[in-house]
């Protein structure tokens, strides 16, 4: 008999009580500078990682407002780790779009195929990475950075761009490579996120057969060679990915709501015997932080609800749409980051001391908001340009 897999409400409950265990391990992980292999084993035992994976192979195929919400609940023990199941469950995700004999070498049932469990790590730099035709596939090579939770990967996704004949234009590819084919560069030595593990990938004129490339056109929304008819792979890649990692920044103001009210509710201030709580400004600045980070959720969940109900149309989104969505994905995120610098703010030199939760979610916010999906001049720009009738040069769209 097929095991059924957890629903939404039961993958919630268990994320749920992992919270306390990732806030206890979450020192430890920074410290480790990846996710540590006793929490990769509980995220595996959850579920949580295959929340978006097709149910023929065992996956949840939850609504893409799961991808938000669960990460969400992890984020709010530990961002590395959010930051990691958002990652690794978003390719789970992303591997239904290929043709069904690339997703069969990594879920079965192809000889020497890993398991439905295979973990898949990316880099998405496309200038990082070079391909040439070779025959029935490509020749690629190549050094891309921020490969998060690389270390407990099986397989890439890797960008890159094919020369183009004269007078056409290079192609944008994403590339599965298996980890034998790639070497991976510890060079993750960082401020925020230290636990992601997202260390720098390099191939060298590695061969990659054709059903393993995938064209960036193909992931735009609608049906994609993997054939997949549910709304849920119709989704277009690039416009969702911002609210995969808003997910993890979300968490990390959401934890740092929860830490602040309980740590400030009993602190008195260093110079004087008044409550920090007493202050109005303390009251002002939470209640301000939670405003926007409960706004930043509603955005969030919003739009990935808006986008789902326009794929079950098996309509693709219209450029404004796609821009719109960027940039509601990153303003949610910049909204979180407001949040989580308020409080760090009201609670003095205190915060300062490495032990105290919310310096750890004051670096990881902003680690957070420095990936390009989130980075709010960037999305401001293309949406500014959308409004004023200039044509963003971005392949992605």
């Amino acid at each position: 008999m097929t095991k059924t897999a957890p629903s939404h409400a039961e993958l919630a409950k268990r994320a749920q009580a992992l919270v306390p265990v990732l806030r206890e391990r979450a020192p430890h992980t920074e410290e480790l500078r990846r996710i540590p292999d006793d929490t990769i084993n509980d995220l595996h035992a959850s579920g949580l990682f295959r929340m978006l994976q097709p149910k023929r192979v065992g996956g949840s195929e939850l609504s893409y407002e799961a991808i938000v919400e669960l990460t969400a609940i992890i984020g709010r023990g530990c961002g590395s780790t959010a930051w990691v199941l958002a990652n690794l469950a978003n390719h789970h995700w992303m591997l239904a779009l290929w043709p069904r004999v690339a997703q069969d070498e990594i879920w079965g049932p192809s000889p020497g195929a890993a398991s439905p469990d295979a973990l898949i790590g990316s880099a998405l730099m496309f200038p990082a990475g070079h391909a040439e035709r070779d025959g029935k596939g490509f020749r690629l090579s190549g050094h891309w950075k921020f490969s998060s939770g690389i270390d407990a990967c099986d397989w890439c996704m890797l960008g890159g761009i094919t020369s183009s004949a004269e007078g056409e234009l290079p192609q944008y590819y994403v590339f599965l490579v298996p980890k034998a084919d790639y070497k991976i560069i510890d060079t993750w030595h960082v401020a925020g996120l230290r636990g992601t593990g997202s260390k720098d990938v390099e191939v060298s004129e590695i061969f990659v057969p054709a059903h393993r490339a995938l064209t960036v056109e193909e992931m735009k929304g609608g049906v994609a060679p993997g054939g997949e008819t549910a709304a849920l792979y119709r989704l277009p890649v690039f416009d969702m990915f911002p609210y995969v990692v808003a997910g993890a920044a979300l968490g990390i103001a959401q934890g740092a709501v929860e830490e602040f009210s309980a740590d400030i509710r009993h602190r008195i201030t260093a110079y004087a015997t008044t409550l920090l709580a007493d202050y109005a400004t303390t009251q002002a600045r939470l209640g301000h932080a939670a405003s926007a980070i409960s706004a930043a959720e509603r955005i969030l969940i919003g739009n990935c609800r808006e986008a789902m109900a326009l794929a079950a149309t098996n309509a693709v989104p219209a450029r404004d749409l796609k821009i719109r969505m960027r940039r509601d994905g990153a303003y949610a995120a910049h909204l979180c980051t407001e949040g989580v610098d308020l409080l760090f703010g009201a609670g003095g030199g205190e915060f300062l001391y490495n032990q105290q939760v919310i310096q750890r979610s004051f670096r990881d916010i902003h680690a957070a908001n420095s990936h390009y999906a989130l980075a709010w001049d960037i999305a401001t720009t293309m949406a500014g340009k959308s409004l004023l009738g200039i044509a963003a040069d971005l392949p992605t769209l």
